[in-house]
C-alpha cells in the first residue's frame, strides 16, 4: 500500500512543482477529470478540488484521466509499458470498443491483455472497458444530462442498443438509473500485493487479493447477491478501508471500524461472523470453529465457507488453522496467512513469496 506523505507536504510539494515528489504521489483534479505529477507545470487547483494517490493504477481506478502535460504515466510505478498505452487510450476515448484484431494493432497479444486485466483487476478486460463506459453514462444520467446525449456520447447507434447494454451491466434500464447504488471496485496496494476492495456508499463487500484464483467468481456472486452495477472509482468507505489497512500492515491497528456486508446462507453467517470473533494476534483451529459455531460435525463445510469469505484481513479468515498447528489453505496462498499472523504476532512481515525473497 502506497505510504503518502501528508497532505500538507503533498499540497506544498504540487504548488510549488516539486520533481523530487514525482512518482511519490499523484495528484487528481475533480474539476477536469485528470491527474498528474507534482511537478506539472499547470494551472495549480484548489487544494479543496484535489484527492492524493500513491500510484497512477490509483488515480485511473477513482475515473481520473493522465494529464496529456506531464504523463504521469511514464511516472515510477507504472504498470507495463502494453498496459499503459491500453489503459490511456481507454481513458481516451472510453467508447472506443477494442477488438482482439485492435489489440493486435497495437502490437497487444490479446490473452495477455485478458491474463493482466484479470490477475490484477479482478476482471476481464471487455468488462473493464464497459465498466469504465458504462460508468461515465451512468455518472452523466444520475447528473440529469438528456438519453440522446448520452446514447451518443458513449459509441451507441441507438436506444435500444444502449439500454441493452445498460441493463445488462447495471441490472435496470437507464430511465431508472437515477438515485441508484453501485458497488465501486478499487486496486490497493499492501506490503503483500495489491488487493482489489469493492464497496457500497455503506458498506465493504469485498477485499481479495489481485491473484487469487477465485476473484472473478466471488466478483460474479456480488453482482447476483447485491443486484448493483461493479465499476471501477472510489468512494469515502474506500479512502477509510486505505487508512486503516495502512495502520493495520504498520502494526499500528488492531481492530477496523470500516463496516461490512456479507450477505450469504444462514450457516455461512455463522461461519464468518465467528472469524469476527477470533481476537487479533490469536488462531483457531477448524474443530474449533465448528465447535464455536455449534457445527461441531460439519469441520469440511466450514473450512470450504471459511474458504469463500470475501472480505479479506477484516474477516480474518487467516486465522484458523489446522489442529496440529500447521497453517492448512489460504486463497491468498500459505506465503501471506504466514506473513499476516506474523504481523499480528509482532514479527517479520513477507513483501514477496518466501520462495522469491
Amino acid at each position: 500500500m502506497g505510504n503518502l506523505p501528508s497532505t500538507a507536504e503533498m499540497e506544498r510539494a504540487y504548488r510549488k512543482s516539486d520533481s523530487t515528489y514525482d512518482g511519490v504521489f499523484f495528484l487528481g483534479v475533480r474539476t477536469t477529470g485528470v491527474f498528474c505529477r507534482p511537478s506539472c507545470g499547470a494551472r495549480k487547483p484548489l487544494p479543496q478540488n484535489v484527492e492524493y494517490f500513491a500510484t497512477p493504477r490509483e488515480a485511473v481506478f477513482a475515473g481520473y484521466r493522465p494529464c496529456k502535460r506531464c504523463q504521469p504515466l511514464s511516472a515510477i510505478g507504472e504498470p507495463p509499458d502494453w498496459a499503459g498505452r491500453l489503459l490511456t487510450e481507454i481513458e481516451r476515448d472510453p467508447s472506443r470498443r477494442f477488438t482482439d484484431q485492435s489489440l493486435r494493432s497495437m502490437d497487444i497479444d490479446p490473452a495477455r491483455a485478458r491474463r493482466f486485466f484479470n490477475k490484477n483487476y479482478g476482471m476481464t478486460f471487455q468488462a473493464y472497458c464497459r465498466g469504465r463506459r458504462l460508468g461515465k453514462a451512468f455518472e452523466r444520467i444520475r447528473k440529469g444530462d438528456k438519453l440522446d446525449d448520452v446514447t451518443l456520447g458513449h459509441g451507441y447507434e441507438s436506444h435500444s442498443g444502449f439500454r441493452e447494454a445498460f441493463a445488462r451491466t447495471f441490472g435496470t434500464p437507464p430511465g431508472k438509473a437515477d438515485g441508484m447504488e453501485c458497488i465501486t471496485v478499487a486496486w490497493i496496494e499492501s506490503p503483500l500485493g495489491p488487493l482489489v476492495a469493492g464497496a457500497t456508499e455503506k458498506d465493504l463487500v469485498l477485499l481479495e487479493f489481485t491473484d487469487r484464483r477465485m476473484l472473478e467468481a466471488q466478483i460474479s456472486t456480488l453482482g447476483r447477491l447485491f443486484k448493483r452495477p461493479i465499476v471501477p472509482g472510489e468512494n469515502d468507505l474506500l479512502k477509510q478501508l486505505r487508512g486503516e489497512l495502512k495502520l493495520y500492515f504498520a502494526g499500528e491497528l488492531r481492530k477496523f471500524t470500516v463496516p461490512l456486508a456479507f450477505p450469504g446462507s444462514e450457516f455461512q453467517q455463522r461461519v464468518w461472523k465467528g472469524l469476527l470473533s477470533i481476537p487479533y494476534g490469536s488462531t483457531l483451529s477448524y474443530e474449533a470453529l465448528a465447535e464455536k459455531v455449534k457445527a461441531p460435525r460439519a469441520q469440511r463445510a466450514v473450512g470450504h465457507t471459511n474458504g469463500l469469505n470475501r472480505i479479506a484481513i477484516l474477516i480474518p479468515c487467516h486465522r484458523v488453522v489446522n489442529k496440529d498447528g500447521k497453517l492448512g489453505g489460504y486463497g491468498g496462498g500459505l506465503w501471506r496467512k504466514r506473513a499476516l499472523l506474523d504481523l499480528e504476532r509482532g514479527e517479520r512481515v513477507y513483501t514477496s513469496p518466501p520462495e522469491m525473497i
